[in-house]
């Protein structure tokens, strides 16, 4: 009986220690990128190139995704209140799927973006993997993310990690209960694997 309530109180403790150095690794992320984000057009700063996090353009119902809708208008807002001259699409493309090249026509045919002012990043299957492509790629340093406030402060931690020069614009967030949760508690394990990949020097 005392073995037993000892690996009991092993496990607790452990699990009470997991859940401090998470919400550690998490307060890390929020003070690193703290006053970079914006959600006004006429504060933020211009830059030469905005770099649009992709997401899925439809829901599983077939109708548009609110949370690309979004981040598309949101960049569009930048290009036409001339605080960006480029934009770079970046998102996942696999067999019949295709973010980047969604985002562009959605641009182009919704919004007026001029057809040369768009770079399709077909490589960007992850946030991380669209923060390297952005530097080493295209070589954008100095940009704009563009995605909803909860994901853009993880996008600018990758991208302080690799020496660039970004701010965020943050997108409409969709209000709606179960996707604030989930969405929180998502970004949440998301933030501490990218402290924990920024710690052990991976990309």
């Amino acid at each position: 009986m005392k073995i037993l309530k000892f690996i009991f109180n092993f496990i607790l403790n452990l699990l009470e220690v997991l859940l401090i150095l998470m919400i550690l690794a998490n307060m890390w992320v929020f003070a690193l990128t703290n006053g970079r984000t914006y959600n006004k057009i006429s504060k933020i700063p211009p830059r030469e190139t905005a770099l649009v996090l992709g997401t899925s353009p439809k829901m599983k119902s077939g109708i548009a995704n609110p949370y690309f809708v979004a981040r598309m208008e949101a960049v569009a807002m930048l290009y036409h209140h001339k605080k960006i001259k480029k934009i770079i699409v970046s998102g996942e493309k696999s067999e019949g799927y295709n973010e980047p090249l969604a985002m562009k026509h959605y641009l182009i045919e919704q919004e007026g973006i001029p057809e040369d002012v768009i770079i399709e990043d077909p490589k960007g299957f992850r946030t991380q993997a669209s923060i390297i492509n952005c530097k080493k790629v295209y070589h954008q340093k100095n940009i704009i993310i563009v995605s909803q406030g909860f994901h853009n402060l993880r996008a600018l931690f990758y991208a302080r990690n690799h020496q660039m020069n970004a701010l965020a614009f943050d997108a409409e967030d969709v209000l709606k209960k179960e996707n604030f949760y989930r969405n929180q508690a998502r970004e949440f394990l998301a933030k501490v694997n990218a402290v924990v990949y920024y710690l052990l020097g991976l990309e």
